[in-house]
């Protein structure tokens, strides 16, 4: 049976685009389908720009799916470039036809993207660590899951995650990276040389945080994870301005020094009217090698500490979602990019931080802060 042009377009649609992970042929990448006499099939492929990173990802997906075409001797993959128009009308596609607006797709009503901003009162606690676990966690569970790197000085998500290929522009769009099925952005992704410094204040910060948000292609996430930077700084009030839906998630370890500071981190919420979906206590004990007793090696309760105190100073109930313990294994796969919820789900780190993300997860069917479209109307 000789191959068809309707059976190559079929299989080309079974092909999705690296970064944007949706079929090639809806987004108009597929120039041509040439088949010759003897079955060798020639598919011409348009980039969104001519250094695209992922050119041999797409070649490799496109010769593996044409040549499951009954017929086919042969594949050979021809990259051309997109023109500026094309480029713009992919960007209106991706943007649901309603032109290149520049608004947080997050921040709008009837979004149905959970957002988490993951605080911690000072640096050290493990909180990049915890995101990214918690990000690969959710991922592996089947959600759609981003992360956004928001700790504009000390940025580590993209090393943590294993992260080394650049964004790619379509207009003035961005395309994020992927790593372990988590689309991530972070401002070392844009720097020459990955270990510069970042000297910004707070004007270009919240400019950051806003392309971050609004000019990265997103998708449809059903979660959104921010690694904010310690403290209540400038990160910190611009999130609670841009996204005042975002729950915050309050990192600390069990020494009382860093639940005093972690307390204050959380409490920002009294103030930016926020809901704090829990604290969670990282680095909680050492497990003994050599019997079953837990270590307390920086102390006991501070978790605990700090969920009471937010319920106190919120009025509602601020919930401990877990306690961590020390793996060496956590700080190893974070240097290597590889989460250790994915590279040993049974180690006691990885199985609580899997159940601390399924936790979190599962969405409330409260009808607080939704939006009912009802409007009240005067009394007879």
């Amino acid at each position: 049976m000789a191959p068809t042009p309707e059976l190559v377009t079929a299989a080309l649609a079974t092909v999705n685009d690296p970064e944007i992970r949706r079929p090639i042929t809806d987004l108009d990448m597929v120039k041509s389908v040439d088949i010759s006499p003897e079955g060798v099939v020639r598919v011409g492929i348009y980039l969104t720009v001519s250094g695209c990173p992922m050119r041999d990802t797409i070649t490799r997906d496109v010769t593996t799916a044409v040549s499951k075409v009954e017929g086919v001797t042969g594949v050979q993959v021809e990259m051309d470039v997109m023109s500026t128009e094309q480029r713009k009308a992919l960007q209106t596609k991706l943007r649901g036809n309603k032109g290149p607006e520049k608004e947080i797709p997050f921040a709008q009503a009837g979004s149905l993207t959970r957002v988490f901003a993951v605080a911690s009162g000072k640096g050290g606690v493990g909180k990049s660590s915890v995101t990214v676990n918690l990000a690969a966690a959710m991922a592996a569970s089947g959600l759609k899951v981003g992360v956004v790197d928001a700790d504009i000085y000390g940025h580590s998500v993209p090393r943590m995650l294993g992260v080394s290929e650049r964004p790619t522009k379509v207009e003035d769009m961005i395309m994020p990276p992927v790593a372990h099925d988590i689309k991530v952005i972070s401002v070392g992704m844009f720097k020459p040389d990955g270990n510069t410094p970042v000297v910004w204040r707070g004007p270009m910060l919240d400019r950051a945080l806003h392309q971050f948000l609004a000019d990265v292609f997103w998708g449809d996430l059903d979660v959104l994870l921010m690694d904010l930077p310690p403290g209540t700084g400038d990160i910190a009030i611009s999130v609670a301005q841009r996204m005042p839906t975002a729950e915050i998630l309050v990192v600390t370890t069990p020494q009382q020094a860093a639940a005093e500071v972690a307390e204050r981190a959380g409490s920002i919420a009294v103030q930016t009217h926020q809901q704090i979906a829990g604290v969670i206590e990282n680095m909680a004990w050492l497990p003994c090698p050599h019997c079953d007793e837990r270590i307390a090696v920086f102390g006991e309760g501070g978790g605990q500490t700090v969920a009471d105190a937010l319920t106190r100073t919120l009025g509602a109930r601020v919930p401990l979602l877990g306690q961590v313990p020390i793996d060496m294994r956590l700080r190893e796969g974070g240097d290597e990019g590889k989460p250790l919820v994915l590279t040993d789900p049974d180690a006691p780190a990885a199985a609580e931080l899997i159940r601390i993300a399924s936790g979190l997860s599962r969405r409330s069917n409260s009808l607080k802060g939704m939006q009912l479209g009802i409007s009240p109307t005067r009394g007879r």
